[in-house]
């Protein structure tokens, strides 16, 4: 089985030790690609996916890693904004960014402040209760967005009654 992905102009790329390196004009992304039975090299202008088996397995890793360098390339040229807002019902809670995670207190009235992770090469704005989080890596700041809202989920109560926490509102790419 063999899969091959053209790389756009100006893009450089370099892959050495499981790791795929893509840069342009100033922005470089890197990227762990690494899966037993499965090689990749660049040569000539094109990325190169191969496996010895042609299972579905390896067709589904494949087809994957095709989704990933093609978030690699989009991000060298787009700035990924994903919009949240904190919504609170019963106890207003205070959002503060902390180096590499995000500060949430008194959600629901808990003593104890909640954290979300924020990952490398994403940045996170918070103005009162919205908050920004911007990056040129698409997976990252998903990731990142996904932490926030899972740190605020309301569990042991009634979702009617207690619909406090950080939500999705919007996602953007800005050239």
């Amino acid at each position: 089985m063999l899969e091959k992905i053209a790389i756009p102009s100006g893009v450089d790329c370099s892959y050495e030790n499981g790791i795929l390196k893509v840069q342009k004009s100033g922005n470089s992304m890197l990227k762990n690609i690494f899966s037993p039975g499965i090689s990749l090299e660049v040569k000539g202008g094109e990325i190169i996916l191969s496996a010895k088996k042609g299972g579905k397995k390896e067709f589904n890793v494949i087809k994957t890693y095709i989704a990933h360098i093609g978030n690699l390339f989009s991000g060298l040229d787009k700035e990924y904004a994903y919009s949240l807002e904190a919504c609170n019902v019963h106890f207003p809670m205070t959002l503060k960014v902390d180096k590499d995670k995000l500060v949430i207190t008194n959600f629901l009235g808990e003593k104890v402040p909640r954290h979300a992770k924020i990952l490398a090469n994403v940045k996170v704005d918070v103005k009162g209760a919205k908050i920004t989080i911007t990056g040129r890596d698409k997976e990252a700041v998903g990731q990142t967005s996904a932490n926030i809202e899972k740190a605020t989920k309301v569990r042991n109560r009634d979702r009617r009654i207690f619909q406090d926490g950080i939500f999705l509102v919007s996602k953007e790419a800005s050239q």
